[in-house]
């Protein structure tokens, strides 16, 4: 039996992951639990999935979950702040980690389980963002195993040969196509974009996600995001890379072939789909989505994303470009930007002139070599530089 470690298990990754894994019980065992802040969500996970060790990365919250689970028989034991994630990511126990909670939080915990040697059922993009050279060089020093986690690199995962790691163009690939919704602002006058409200740009058409990487999907700096995953992920430059607007998210990605091959991979919108896959690969089992009715969709629509209306995502193919510490300046500034929209300190279309001045300001410099900590001291430099920006030009 394999034991499972979920990083972020109260999120919408990790409600999906708890619900395939409990289709498998003969398969899996959730030895660790991880959330933020959410109690009583986390109280209740570990009542019904008995995992030996819980952690909260708040170190009150974790006060509070040993309080509610005092009188549990086989309570958990309960770990507090960044250490507690990062050991439940190298539990000996776990041969699975999956690696879902949310932003640059989540890159120490997702790196140690790749240090560790685990196979990494990667959901948060940051941790490639902020880091990729030396995320990737900790999968190939502990012989880790990474699977993607978002659909669309789990699509072209899926879509690519086994080969595929000796270099896109050895096995034939011409272009990886990266597939947008282009959330609920696609249609939108770009001179109405400044009355978006927060509970506008959460208001995802498809996907049911938490309010950050909802206000990316809107913005499309989620996309931009994975654009830099997939280099990572799949050892290419944003030249080989198109981002393609296709409202119904049936087709999760596609790979395209020098023979004039393009493969796709298409399903229901449902995140179970690519869990099950990277916890069942190389083998396929079940995992509660409905098979896709093609008849029903009835239509398939693609468009290029238009730059006027989705400037994050050309910020982010530019960081791209430029590599070495753009990324994680993009990334660091996006995050400060989405949490000053959410609190209403800057309008929608601020997002992303936060962004673009923060990495005008910024000297970049290589990462190459560059370990983590010094990473995370630049993370925090770009952080303060975007919300110096905020201050002294709100809105």
């Amino acid at each position: 039996m394999i034991g499972v470690a979920v990083l972020g298990s109260t999120g919408s990754i990790g409600l999906s992951t708890l619900d395939v894994l409990a289709r498998h019980p003969e398969r899996f065992r959730v030895v660790a639990l991880t959330a933020h802040r959410n109690v009583e969500r986390l109280a209740d996970q570990c009542r019904r999935y008995r995992p030996q060790v819980a952690a909260m990365a708040d170190p009150e919250a974790a006060r509070r979950l040993a309080s509610l689970l005092g009188g549990m028989a086989g309570a958990p034991e309960i770990l507090s702040g960044v250490d507690g994630l990062e050991q439940v990511a190298v539990l000996p126990e776990a041969g699975y980690v999956m690696a879902a909670i949310v932003g640059a939080a989540g890159l120490r915990p997702s790196l140690a389980a790749a240090r560790a040697g685990k196979r990494v059922l990667l959901a948060n993009k940051e941790s490639l963002v902020m880091a990729g050279a030396l995320f990737m060089d900790a999968v190939a020093d502990a012989g880790a195993e990474l699977l993607p986690i978002d659909s669309e690199h789990n699509a072209i995962f899926q879509c690519l040969p086994g080969g595929f790691r000796a270099g896109l163009a050895k096995v034939g690939v011409e272009q990886i196509l990266l597939t947008a919704s282009g959330g609920p602002f696609r249609d939108w006058p770009t001179d109405r974009l400044a009355t978006v409200t927060p509970a506008q740009a959460c208001a995802h058409p498809v996907w049911s996600m938490g309010q950050k990487i909802s206000v990316d999907s809107a913005t499309l700096m989620n996309k931009g995001l994975e654009v830099i995953e997939a280099c990572w992920l799949f050892g290419t430059g944003p030249e080989r890379i198109t981002v393609v607007v296709h409202p119904q998210s049936t087709i999760h990605s596609l790979v395209q072939y020098k023979d004039g091959s393009v493969l796709a991979e298409l399903g229901n919108p449902d995140m179970r789909t690519p869990i099950a896959h990277a916890l069942a690969w190389p083998e396929r089992f079940d995992s509660g989505v409905a098979p896709l009715d093609l008849v029903a969709v009835g239509r398939l629509d693609f468009q290029a994303p238009d730059p006027a209306r989705f400037p994050c995502l050309q910020l982010a193919f530019e960081a791209a470009r430029a590599g070495g510490s753009a990324p994680l300046v993009l990334n660091a500034a996006n995050e400060v930007a989405v949490a000053a929209f959410l609190d209403g300190r800057v309008d929608f279309p601020g997002i992303a002139r936060v962004v673009a001045e923060t990495l005008q300001s910024t000297a970049m410099q290589s990462v190459e070599g560059q370990g983590l900590e010094a990473l995370i001291a630049l993370d925090q430099q770009a952080r303060a530089t975007a919300e110096q920006i905020i201050v002294d030009v709100p809105g």
